[in-house]
């Protein structure tokens, strides 16, 4: 199994082929262990269906465990006291530190409104002693520290604080306790941001989510009842400002040539993403793929791109940088190119709020379909593209036409300031509303339903 995983984030993909029926294969309790759901979102071919397969094989175990401490726990969830307004919203998460997530969530948080939210966070990640971290232990109205704490502490201080909906931030992510999750230490709990998919049952009462990335045929792929957003399911705010770009020279970049970008992580690529990608830069001269620095992945990409007839010096790799200088540098992108099945994420609403064009591919699962929700948010759903060729033919077309690119970048620009995406007051009041739903439907006696 560590094979497996680790092969994707080398690109190592000699055996790519067989990966689909490898992860078909542990789908259900064998003598090894099954893979962690995370790991099949990025494998092509296996459906939101199989992911859901995952989800629950993965906790069955886990939940049995569990079953054990929560009726010794007996967590009881007595209506609310009269005189306290505010629904109590409890955050779960190790990532409140300079982290994608807190980027994105952080100005949501600021802005809560707090005559009706009471906000904790519970912490069970490191204190990285950057600004990040303070600024997130002054967006919240209590700030908990758990990283000590046994799984059961830790659900006894949710239980003990009164939580009324409690937030997970990480689903299956690298350093996850859904273990807390699992022994049920609120009346209401929901899977955000963290995880595009589900956590399967007895974890969480919700998915927050938008109509692009999860339509409504799609439900029964998730254990959650939804709880849509009105445009994308993800927060970005505004207050990253965004410096004058670098010149070419500093980050590597030739001073000439057009720059097709994609700072994904490795472990996202395919061979198939990969020979479009091949192809473009073989139609358009001078052209270089800009991709994040990865040691264990740039010698096979270089390799790889040599079996398709490109010259692997085309590859300029970029190193880790602090957000704001990042976001200096992606300026000097032209276009980024998504990958699929495991989309952009964060790295597709920043390039979009630094005004870099983004073209992506939605698949049918939720971790190939966020870009286009993005997109569709920020007023450029032309950049959303049926299949393969289309992606291609955009691609080469934005880049041997300066003149649209030039257009589409001014469209970009002039979206920016109104556009849903970043509007994050707006964001803000649909998230509140959709907890004041979930709450009143608790308060009246009503099962989860999609909100």
């Amino acid at each position: 199994m560590r094979s497996f995983i680790r092969t994707r984030r080398m690109c190592d993909w000699q055996d790519f082929d067989h990966r689909a029926a490898f992860a078909r294969s542990r789908l259900v309790e064998l003598e090894g262990a099954p893979l962690p759901p995370f790991v099949l979102l990025a494998e092509p071919g296996l459906s939101a269906t199989e992911q859901r397969a995952c989800s629950e094989t993965w906790m069955r175990g886990r939940l049995a465990t569990a079953a054990d401490a929560r009726a010794r726990l007996a967590f009881q969830f007595s209506p609310r006291d009269e005189g306290r307004q505010k629904i109590r919203l409890g955050y779960l998460s190790n990532d409140f530190q300079d982290h994608a997530t807190a980027l994105l969530l952080v100005e949501t948080l600021e802005a809560y409104d707090g005559a009706r939210f009471e906000l904790h966070a519970y912490s069970y990640g490191r204190d990285d002693g950057k600004g990040m971290r303070a600024r997130l232990r002054r967006a919240f109205d209590r700030f908990n520290d758990i990283s000590q704490f046994s799984d059961e502490e830790a659900a006894k201080t949710i239980n003990n604080d009164g939580i009324d909906i409690l937030v997970d931030l990480k689903g299956f992510t690298e350093g996850t306790r859904t273990s807390i999750l699992a022994l049920r230490p609120a009346p209401i709990q929901v899977n955000y941001l963290g995880y595009p998919g589900t956590l399967g049952p007895n974890l969480c009462d919700y998915i927050v989510t938008d109509r692009f990335c999860t339509p409504a045929g799609s439900a029964g792929d998730f254990a959650e009842s939804f709880a849509m957003l009105p445009h994308s399911y993800q927060p970005h705010g505004r207050r990253d400002t965004v410096a004058l770009a670098p010149n070419r020279t500093v980050t590597g970049l030739p001073e000439q040539g057009f720059v097709f970008c994609c700072f994904n992580q490795a472990y996202k690529f395919t061979p198939a993403v990969f020979d479009v990608w091949c192809r473009l830069l073989r139609y358009v001269p001078g052209s270089v793929l800009w991709l994040l620095a990865t040691r264990e992945a740039e010698g096979n990409l270089r390799g790889e791109a040599w079996k398709r007839g490109v010259d692997g010096s085309r590859l300029i790799f970029a190193g880790d940088l602090p957000h704001a200088q990042h976001l200096a540098r992606l300026q000097l992108a032209d276009l980024v190119l998504d990958t699929s099945p495991y989309g952009a994420h964060t790295t597709a609403s920043d390039a979009l709020w630094v005004g870099v064009p983004v073209i992506t591919r939605p698949g049918a699962t939720f971790p190939s379909r966020v870009a286009g929700s993005l997109l569709y948010a920020v007023g450029l759903p032309e950049l959303v593209v049926e299949d393969q060729d289309d992606y291609f033919d955009l691609a080469y077309a934005l880049a041997t036409d300066a003149a649209r690119l030039r257009n589409l970048r001014r469209t970009l620009a002039c979206n920016r300031p109104s556009a849903p995406l970043f509007d994050v007051k707006a964001y803000t009041l649909a998230l509140e509303s959709l907890y004041a739903r979930m709450w009143e439907r608790y308060r009246l006696g009503l099962p989860p339903a999609a909100v």
